[in-house]
């Protein structure tokens, strides 16, 4: 270590000029060596060393800051977004979305598909990706402080639309088929049981097919033999003895009871519940206690079902009744015509045979109906019932 030279040795061997410009030198060495070789400490002077310290303490102050600034200071996510075949995808929409952050950038690419975003807050963020066409796409990401995010390059998939198509048969067409299978139930196997369905939901008739399922109702041979039979009952009983006797009296009364069967069934099984959206036939309904079921016979007597699947009073078949009595004094003998009460009172009998009628039909008329449609429960469909010789079958057997 080299010592400082002292003022007294520099006078034992100095001449007194030559010591002072020695000194003076020396003193200019000293002041000026701190800036080129660092700090250097005079001996019996304490000042330098202190403004060091000083400067040190703010040299540090200085570098927390800066390392502050640093660990708050927000970077850049940038990427590039193309389509399946790699060209940019222009014009798509990217979201940017960092935890903790409530508010979110948006940002669109530019023709070369890049994006950029700046100043982003440091921590975990995620990117959304949309573009019309495209499926939307999701990326996560954590930025560091201070630096920058180069998230890679976004495929941009073709959206799948998945279009659910149910296809449901028109209402017409589903009821013309429940039709069909309504003109094949013939208790016996001959009588025609059309005006019952066994499909609890079956589908509302439309107006043609009404008077269709009428019309197949007045025109069955069946209905000609059962009208002829009750017409020979009614000879042989000299009932309505105004028609007379022979062939011209059992054809008026043929005519006249095949004309009170056509009236009622064209009036209240067509005409009326067309105008008034009201289904004729009988629901089936074959489950339940018998009491229920007894109940359910009798009440539809004077309730039925509207186009609409809702029940409602029977307008149609009461009004029917009712018209076809009135009209059937225009061709009865006058003896024989109905007045005003007794038309009414023939209604309410009417009721009544309905209301059994339709017992019937619950309980008895099924099982003689050997083509009676059933509901497959698998598919909701009909299929035929069983066949004539299985009725006959169980018939036998009950009886004996």
């Amino acid at each position: 270590m080299k010592r400082m030279i002292g003022e007294r040795e520099l006078g034992a061997f100095l001449p007194l000029g030559a010591k002072n410009c020695l000194l003076a030198a020396i003193v200019m060495v000293a002041g000026i060596a701190p800036t080129m070789a660092g700090p250097i400490g005079i001996v019996g002077g304490g000042e330098p060393a202190a403004n060091l310290n000083e400067q040190q303490a703010g040299a540090q102050a200085a570098g927390q800051v800066d390392s502050n600034v640093n660990a708050r200071a927000g970077g850049q996510v940038r990427g590039r977004v193309v389509d399946q075949t790699g060209v940019a995808a222009a014009g798509a929409t990217v979201k940017l979305t960092v935890d903790g952050q409530t508010a979110s950038q948006e940002a669109v690419t530019e023709d070369d598909g890049r994006f950029s975003f700046a100043n982003v807050a440091p921590g975990a963020f995620q990117l959304t990706i949309a573009s019309a066409g495209f499926a939307t796409q999701t990326i996560a990401g954590n930025l560091k402080a201070g630096e920058n995010e180069e998230v890679a390059q976004v495929t941009l998939a073709i959206a799948t639309n998945v279009t659910e198509v149910r296809v449901t048969p028109p209402t017409f067409e589903v009821a013309e088929a429940q039709i069909k299978e309504q003109e094949k139930q013939r208790a016996l196997g001959f009588i025609p049981n059309f005006y019952v369905t066994y499909v609890p939901n079956a589908a509302p008739l439309a107006p043609k097919q009404k008077f269709e399922l009428a019309w197949k109702s007045m025109v069955d041979p069946v209905t000609f033999g059962i009208t002829g039979a009750v017409a020979g009952i009614e000879q042989a009983t000299n009932q309505y003895s105004g028609f007379g006797q022979g062939m011209q009296g059992y054809a008026k009364r043929f005519g006249a009871a095949y004309a009170d069967m056509a009236t009622g069934t064209l009036i209240g099984g067509a005409i009326l519940p067309s105008l008034l959206k009201q289904d004729p036939r009988y629901f089936y309904r074959g489950t339940g206690s018998t009491k229920s079921r007894i109940l359910y016979a009798v009440a539809n007597s004077v309730i039925c079902k509207g186009d609409n699947g809702k029940w409602q009073a029977n307008y149609s078949g009461i009004l029917g009744g009712l018209a076809a009595g009135g009209i059937s004094n225009l061709y009865y003998p006058a003896q024989d015509r109905n007045g005003v009460g007794l038309t009414f009172e023939n209604a309410l009998i009417g009721i009544g045979a309905t209301a059994a009628a339709n017992v019937l039909q619950e309980f008895v008329i099924k099982k003689l109906t050997p083509s009676a449609a059933k509901v497959d429960p698998n598919t909701g469909a009909t299929k035929a019932g069983n066949p004539v010789s299985k009725v006959w079958g169980t018939l036998v057997r009950a009886g004996g």
